[in-house]
């Protein structure tokens, strides 16, 4: 993968580490040594993100318009029901009307939040390396990041494979993939979906039906799109886990997987991810212009202050512009690096200009188009801030360092 012309180095980087005395698994992603991306994970306990279950109905709530579906003794999960379109149901007490009680297949969509329980979804997703088949959603769809050519190829290639059964979308890691590899993908997860779909009506309720693959095999795949050079690990199990699941899927994993030894100096020090980790979790990010951003959670959003700091002024009217395009850089890559998500208020230093803020806007749209999650920006609010969303799919890293 190259930028104005430069190539980068990109990397995925796997292995334990302790944080405020625990011990974490951590995933990170790496640009030219600079992290974007990272998770914290339990080693000894499995995420239920992206697991498919067969849930009892508990309580039905038409204010917020949402069931609370438990899928094991004590469990619950959140089901907004205005995308409830073809659930499977396997068991219901009155046809089309979904009731207490009753056995319903959902797939967990968003980790918990502090107090909030997972959200479910009926729409169940299947996702491979560079496709993604879905139960409810039934069209055909393209990544926009695919050239037109490649999306007009894909078309011709898949659109007879969808039978008014199940949908299916070409993902972006699908750019460099010989059609034989995606042909075989799309028969593994049309298998998938028809163990789901046949198994449903004859398991017991609470059953796990589909278990999605660990944080760190789903992070390689969602990475295989940004062309990395290498998916380094030190731990051995792991190393067989991603071999195993990669070998006959993708042919730009060839080479790129490396198994870590060296026990006088641990792949966690050699990459100082226990210092990395403790930037990350900290409110000031130092610009290298001098300037700084102020980063703080709040329980309905997320605040990021742009100050212009120790920056020695040049020309006023070029300088706030600046100062706010390299804030707009690091921001972007702070709300991946710390996966914020939800609405997030940025007060940018004020500019005179509409030429200026256009330029700015410009840029941080640029910026917000590298996230693999959703990202939007809005639009200037009445006092000039800059208001931003984003995806909430998993716990945002302050959360998942306790």
């Amino acid at each position: 993968m190259t930028r104005w012309g430069r190539k980068l180095d990109r990397r995925v980087i796997i292995t334990k580490t302790d944080v405020n005395n625990r011990e974490y698994l951590v995933t990170a992603f790496l640009e030219d040594n600079r992290m974007l991306e990272v998770s914290c994970e339990d080693p000894y306990q499995t995420s239920l993100l992206g697991n498919v279950y067969i849930g009892k109905i508990k309580r039905i709530v038409p204010k917020i318009g949402a069931a609370f579906v438990e899928i094991a003794p004590g469990q619950k999960v959140y089901l907004p029901l205005e995308n409830v379109k073809e659930p499977m149901m396997a068991k219901q007490s009155r046809p089309g009307k979904l009731t207490e009680e009753d056995e319903i297949v959902i797939q967990i969509a968003k980790e918990a939040v502090k107090a909030k329980p997972p959200t479910a979804s009926t729409n169940i997703s299947l996702k491979g390396n560079v496709l993604v088949l879905t139960t409810e959603n039934k069209t055909f769809g393209i990544s926009k990041k695919l050239d037109a050519d490649r999306r007009e190829h894909f078309r011709l290639l898949l659109a007879d494979k969808l039978d008014g059964q199940f949908g299916l979308i070409v993902r972006t890691n699908a750019q460099n993939c010989p059609d034989p590899e995606i042909r075989a993908e799309f028969e593994r997860l049309l298998q998938q979906f028809h163990t789901v779909t046949g198994q449903y009506r004859h398991r017991t309720c609470y059953s796990c039906l589909y278990r999605e693959p660990p944080g760190y095999v789903a992070k390689v795949r969602d990475c295989l799109a940004m062309h990395l050079d290498k998916i380094v690990t030190d731990e051995e199990a792991i190393y067989e886990e991603l071999r195993q699941t990669f070998q006959n899927g993708t042919a730009d994993m060839d080479g790129k997987l490396v198994l870590y030894r060296d026990p006088a100096l641990p792949l966690s020090a050699l990459c100082s991810l226990k210092h990395r980790l403790e930037e990350a979790l900290k409110p000031r990010v130092w610009l290298k212009s001098g300037a700084y951003l102020v980063i703080q959670p709040t329980e309905a959003l997320t605040v990021i202050d742009v100050n212009s700091g120790k920056c020695v002024k040049g020309n006023q009217k070029d300088f706030y512009l600046k100062v706010n395009l390299e804030a707009a850089e690091e921001i972007a890559r702070q709300l991946r690096l710390r996966n914020i998500s939800g609405i997030c208020i940025v007060d940018f230093i004020n500019l005179d200009t509409n030429g200026a803020k256009e330029e700015l806007v410009h840029a941080l749209k640029g910026y917000l188009a590298e996230d693999a999650i959703p990202t939007s920006f809005i639009d200037f609010t009445k006092l000039g801030l800059v208001e931003i969303t984003r995806k909430k799919v998993k716990k945002p890293l302050w959360e998942q360092i306790v």
